[in-house]
């Protein structure tokens, strides 16, 4: 199955000059929903990883079935305000401004090895802000797995030694 081929992309949204990479047609399909996870399946199940790390909000969406696939946790790094336990955040650079994402503070124990998914990376600021995360609880990241790689936005140079993978590149947008 060819991923890249299930997810819209739409011109001028959410503003004027960017095309948006919509996955939920991916997600409504239910062959390309299972191929997707699949990869992911194939990619982690010998890597070692004892918790799948999510982020808010489609991340969760692949992550958690990762995870249950696996037999092993799942932590959601959410927006800032939303989790309802002791917590650590990290800010995270917007087009005009900042932004936070948090972590319970007991979510990952020193020395566990995780993989953190997420649908897309562009820029990289959330991947950075997880992976800083995971860092700052002592997690070894294995990987930073994605469904969508933006690479003319330069996410990849945000996540320093950390390696990542993706199913799919959109250029030249």
């Amino acid at each position: 199955m060819n991923i890249k081929e299930t997810i819209r992309s739409i011109p001028g949204w959410p503003i004027e000059g960017v095309i948006f990479r919509d996955i939920t047609t991916l997600m409504q399909d239910p062959k390309a929903y299972r191929a997707a996870c699949d990869i992911f399946y194939e990619r982690y199940k010998d890597s070692g990883a004892t918790k799948i790390v999510g982020i808010d909000a489609r991340g969760f969406v692949f992550g958690a079935v990762l995870a249950h696939q696996m037999g092993i946790g799942f932590v959601p790094v959410r927006k800032k305000g939303k989790l309802p336990f002791e917590t650590i955040e990290e800010s995270y650079a917007l087009e005009y401004g900042t932004a936070e994402v948090e972590m319970h503070t007991d979510a990952i124990e020193s020395g566990e090895k995780v993989v953190i998914i997420d649908d897309l990376i562009a820029t990289g600021g959330t991947v950075e802000a997880a992976i800083k995360l995971v860092k700052r609880l002592g997690g070894d990241i294995v990987e930073c797995g994605f469904i969508v790689e933006l690479p003319d936005l330069g996410g990849r140079s945000k996540t320093g030694d950390v390696p990542i993978f993706a199913m799919c590149e959109f250029e030249g947008d």
